[in-house]
């Protein structure tokens, strides 16, 4: 294993640039606060976006990243537009996971607009899964994390549970202001996009205010789980 992709405690998969910082940013940048060893790892570098070129978007993923205290962040270089499409997409993701071992892995939710986003979910789902397989070929030894949490980019629903990012909300709003060529581009060729609204924007904070407010906080970011969440008692914080 590289020094650059050390063994994390929390890894976290985003489709493209910006979408980790989209759906849970401010919970990264709590979890890396408390001294959390955090990995983020991009699928793509989101080629096929109308603004924005690959190598100016790494460097804003990567400014991203020190905004938000992750401990590294890498990208896989899947194609844009064809994450899945390729059985080595599988064994790619199994093959980080199995490197890093870590004890939870965050990846976005099934049911999105943004068909990378359902194709990268079930990509994530399937590789996380054959990871823990001894038999199955991806270079290292078998690794299950302890929990598999989905977090919401674009559409959301009920969360199992949300995590209070209020006291981090504004560490969030430096890092998704990090990806300029998404969401304020300068280019003289740029084109108008829906993230490029400020409509969205509101979206995002209005979301994470809802789940704040449901919550009893300012801001909250929400998560599913297909697991069973176990608590000691009835008494818990």
């Amino acid at each position: 294993m590289s020094a650059a992709l050390s063994a994390v405690d929390l890894l976290v998969f985003g489709p493209h640039p910006d979408d980790i910082e989209i759906g849970m940013g401010g919970t990264v940048a709590k979890h890396a606060r408390r001294g959390t060893r955090v990995g983020l790892c991009d699928l793509t570098a989101g080629e096929m976006g109308s603004n924005g070129t690959v190598e100016e978007r790494l460097a804003e993923a990567e400014a991203a990243r020190a905004v938000l205290g992750a401990s590294w962040r890498t990208n896989l270089r899947l194609p844009d537009r064809a994450i899945g499409s390729s059985p080595e997409h599988l064994r790619a993701v199994a093959g980080l996971v199995r490197c890093t071992k870590p004890k939870a892995v965050a990846v976005p939710y099934w049911s999105d607009r943004h068909p990378d986003h359902v194709t990268a979910s079930e990509l994530l789902t399937e590789a996380i899964f054959s990871a823990g397989l001894r038999r199955f070929e991806a270079g290292g030894e078998a690794w299950k994390p302890g929990a598999v949490f989905y977090y919401f980019i674009n559409d959301h629903v009920a969360p199992s549970f949300v995590v209070d990012v209020s006291d981090d909300y504004e560490t969030k709003r430096r890092a998704l202001a990090c990806h300029a060529t998404q969401f304020a581009p300068a280019a003289t060729d740029a084109v108008a996009t829906r993230l490029t609204s400020r409509r969205f924007q509101q979206l995002i904070e209005s979301r994470d205010a809802q789940f704040g407010a449901q919550a009893q906080v300012a801001f909250a970011e929400g998560f599913v789980t297909r697991q069973t969440l176990v608590r000691e008692d009835l008494l818990g914080s």
